[in-house]
């Protein structure tokens, strides 16, 4: 299994994760022709997708599904709480999972993880291919203890971390909205990302990539800094999956 980043970002999100016979795209945050370009430069095509999967509604998650699911014929998966603000989308197919219980897409095994965040039934993701597990968590307010279980001895992360709180509190966003994004809704700062690496077992992490990261309440460095020292590791082992560069492919061995 491998994965790998279109773009992480407010400005827009899509992650890839592939096996042998199977190619899936978590959320699709930028236009259809941005998308394409984005695959093309990771030696890849909408063409060659198993499914999409959707984390939540927001724009920066699913501003591109529509026109990309319709375009190609992908199959859209969403919960059933997401589905009901992509019903108007004229999707190809849609289809409904369970947010607590474990599915198949050709040879990968994916379990949804309920999180806390603004939006109707937010999710994110695990994936298994029989021997590796890759975490994907980004768009969540605070750590519970069902995401700490279902990230337990990952073999890689992809891990929010959105803000530093004091860039946060002292950056350009109104008040109303430093609210929203630090509060038990919003997004994770780098201290709370680097909690959870120390409230699971991370011995088994080949791979850790920070992502969201906010361009104005943020920077790689802190990001880095904060889970290497969770981590007792070098910063420079730490990947960061950019707005416009995303992250090429990670393999896990």
């Amino acid at each position: 299994m491998r994965f790998a980043s279109l773009g992480s970002g407010s400005r827009g999100n899509a992650t890839l994760v592939e096996t042998a016979s199977t190619l899936v795209m978590v959320d699709c945050g930028f236009s259809c022709r941005e998308t394409e370009r984005r695959m093309a430069r990771l030696g890849r095509s909408p063409e060659q997708l198993s499914a999409l999967l959707v984390t939540h509604e927001h724009g920066d998650h699913i501003r591109g599904i529509s026109v990309l699911a319709r375009k190609y014929g992908v199959p859209v998966w969403s919960t059933s709480g997401t589905g009901i603000m992509l019903q108007d989308e004229a999707l190809p197919e849609l289809h409904r999972l369970d947010a607590h219980a474990g599915m198949e897409i050709g040879d990968l095994e994916i379990h949804p993880c309920i999180v806390p965040h603004d939006a109707r039934e937010p999710c994110q993701y695990v994936f298994y291919d029989g021997r590796r597990r890759l975490g994907v968590l980004t768009d969540t307010g605070r750590i519970t203890a069902h995401i700490c279980e279902a990230l337990d001895r990952c073999d890689a992360l992809v891990l929010e971390c959105n803000h530093d709180p004091l860039m946060l509190a002292q950056g350009p966003y109104s008040s109303s909205l430093k609210a929203r994004v630090g509060g038990p809704l919003g997004h994770l700062s780098n201290a709370q990302a680097a909690d959870l690496l120390t409230r699971i077992d991370a011995t088994r992490l080949q791979h850790i990539v920070a992502a969201h990261l906010s361009e104005k309440n943020n920077r790689p460095e802190l990001a880095r800094d904060a889970l290497a020292t969770a981590l007792d590791c070098e910063p420079d082992w730490i990947a960061i999956a950019g707005q416009e560069t995303g992250l090429g492919w990670r393999t896990l061995a």
